[in-house]
């Protein structure tokens, strides 16, 4: 894609609606989808990188209750003629065809690659990849083997969102969430990913959420790896120009 003069490519992620209750994130979701209406003049492109939820699970003929204005909000934009890109995160990796067949955002599961003005990007929510934290990646298998999702669904939806949604806000080894300081660079999991991948193949920015920590980070003086934030802590976002990728925050 080339990017008109005067447009900007936004990418978003980890606002968890929902936590620790829908009233509380209330806020969030309005400040949210203000920051939405302010972008969409000169967006080219808005990507979010997952966790938009702090649960999501698609029964066949039911979804969780609420954020009808951040799913209004996006549809607006999309039929608008923006492209909206969306990233299964770990707290919504359960989501199938809503966002496609409702929004007609498209839907992806692993990490995809980009190219901007000549720029390489490669972009996703950042869970399991990298070493170490084999306690989620564990975890992720049994959560999305179709037959841990075919015996979920047989909970009936007032039974089965309650309680994912209790565990997810309340289970560490189900959020994979991890502190917010920098742990380094050789322990930090998406940098030695990044890193790997350059072994492989040249990418001028490595888009992901997932760290909720606010990261800009030079690989090999040729390539950045950028971490998005949270709209819990940080609320921030990156935004390319067409020519350069910054973090920005959102003002209160």
């Amino acid at each position: 894609m080339t990017i008109p003069e005067g447009k900007k490519v936004y990418f978003s992620s980890d606002n968890h609606l929902g936590a620790p209750t829908r009233e509380e994130s209330r806020p969030r979701e309005v400040r949210f989808v203000k920051w939405l209406d302010e972008i969409k003049e000169d967006a080219a492109a808005i990507f979010l990188l997952g966790d938009l939820f702090d649960f999501w699970f698609e029964y066949k003929h039911a979804i969780p209750k609420g954020f009808v204005r951040v799913l209004g909000k996006l549809a607006e934009i999309k039929d608008n003629g923006t492209p909206v890109y969306f990233f299964v995160g770990n707290h919504d990796l359960w989501m199938r065809d809503y966002f496609k067949e409702e929004l007609n955002i498209p839907v992806y599961h692993q990490p995809k690659e980009f190219e901007f003005n000549n720029k390489t990007f490669l972009v996703g929510h950042g869970d399991g990849l990298g070493p170490g934290d084999h306690g989620y990646k564990r975890m992720k298998k049994v959560f999305t083997n179709p037959l841990s999702k075919w015996l979920y669904r047989w909970l009936h939806p007032d039974l089965g969102i309650p309680l994912a949604q209790y565990f997810s806000v309340k289970n560490k080894a189900i959020s994979g969430d991890q502190e917010q300081e920098f742990l380094g660079e050789e322990k930090e999991w998406l940098i030695q990913y990044c890193r790997r991948k350059l072994e492989e193949k040249h990418y001028d920015y490595f888009l992901f959420g997932h760290r909720h920590l606010p990261l800009e980070i030079d690989l090999n003086g040729k390539s950045t790896y950028i971490n998005t934030g949270d709209w819990l802590n940080f609320y921030t976002y990156a935004v390319f120009d067409g020519e350069k990728i910054v973090l920005k925050k959102i003002e209160k």
